[in-house]
């Protein structure tokens, strides 16, 4: 039985496992317990698992900064896809941030993921090609 609830910090470990055996999906030292436990507490209601049988077998991290949400780390196990899982995570995600007020997201998308961008693509999403990202890192840890 496949059952979607909210996300909580006890699945840590298992969504940890999902992203890093995700192909394109880049994990950084921000993605670690302490700092995705601070995320979903200033973001509740808004990220999501996929349970099969209770296993993780999906996930979303979304937040908001009060204008926008973002969408982040999309992830299905790949024995999985193809059952509109995905689908219904970006779904579910897009209505908790209207039911907000929050009514315009934003993902990003590695340049060399093609699928993650068909998947986009398909559902509606636009490449924004207007803008140019610019990161700025104070700490000496480049994988921040």
């Amino acid at each position: 039985m496949i059952t979607i609830r909210e996300m909580d910090i006890s699945d840590y470990q298992a969504v940890i496992t999902l992203w890093g055996q995700t192909d394109n999906l880049s994990l950084r030292d921000a993605d670690s317990e302490q700092n995705i436990a601070a995320y979903l507490q200033r973001n509740p209601g808004l990220s999501y698992v996929v349970l099969a049988d209770e296993i993780v077998i999906g996930a979303v991290l979304v937040g908001t900064d009060g204008r926008r949400g973002y969408l982040q780390h999309l992830a299905v196990d790949e024995r999985y896809r193809g059952q509109k899982i995905g689908h219904s995570l970006v779904d579910m995600s897009v209505r908790a941030l209207a039911e907000i007020g929050i009514s315009k997201t934003h993902l990003f998308v590695l340049n060399e993921n093609h699928s993650a961008k068909g998947f986009y693509d398909k559902l509606g999403w636009y490449p924004r090609n207007e803008v140019t990202m610019y990161s700025f890192n104070s700490s000496d840890n480049l994988n921040v």
